[in-house]
């Protein structure tokens, strides 16, 4: 059993998918940033950096990992899927993967803070975050156009980065054009386990308090 504790963000969606995928038994902790709950010192054991997502596999002696590519290489190669067992396989999809880490994330977060949430409107930054946003999703078009998924075969790279591309709206970024990116968002939006973890957590349910669920971890 792994324990997932996640926010319904890109990043945490990348989790909840690869663990949808891949068929493994979890419980899902919805953590609170209202409340600040990333930041308790409960949780601070399982994740130093106080950020979502993090996992704690108790078949593994409680093991912790945190980062969110460290998970899905992680999940991967506990299970030996979507991720390649050759040399050349494995290291192209790691290149796809911290693409996503080093690039997508970080410049389209950017553009989410500073186009949606900054309290003064900064032209500049939302232009050269949304123009340096675009500029990736060109690379990832250019690749898309001799592939069908990132690293050839469908794996963690596209789980990695799916979460974030299919927000382009939200960061103010457009993808007309970019037939090949379009043709793989709906792709991979219509698999039935990237349904179900886009669903994680669920809004619906009442969230357990990272305090509580870390605690558990803790004492066993």
């Amino acid at each position: 059993m792994i324990d997932l504790y996640t926010a319904a963000t890109p990043n945490g969606h990348k989790v909840s998918i690869a663990l949808e995928e891949l068929g493994l038994p979890y419980r899902a902790h919805a953590l609170s940033f209202e409340r600040k709950e990333q930041k308790a010192p409960s949780f601070l054991e399982i994740n130093p950096n106080g950020r979502i997502p993090a996992i704690v596999d108790r078949d593994e002696g409680d093991f912790a990992v945190f980062e969110s590519g460290a998970i899905l290489v992680y999940l991967a190669e506990k299970t030996g899927r979507l991720l390649p067992a050759d040399a050349k396989g494995r290291s192209v999809a790691m290149q796809w993967l911290m693409f996503q880490m080093g690039g997508v994330g970080p410049m389209q977060g950017q553009a989410n803070v500073f186009y949606r949430y900054f309290p003064e409107t900064l032209q500049p930054a939302i232009d050269r975050y949304q123009h340096e946003t675009r500029r990736l999703y060109e690379v990832l078009d250019s690749r898309l156009a001799l592939v069908q998924y990132l690293a050839g075969d469908y794996g963690i790279a596209d789980i990695a980065t799916f979460p974030w591309v299919r927000l382009y709206d939200w960061a103010g970024v457009s993808v007309e054009g970019l037939v090949h990116l379009q043709r793989w968002l709906a792709a991979i939006e219509a698999r039935p386990a990237v349904q179900r973890g886009l669903q994680v957590p669920r809004r619906q349910e009442a969230a357990e308090t990272v305090v509580k669920s870390a605690q558990s971890m803790l004492i066993r």
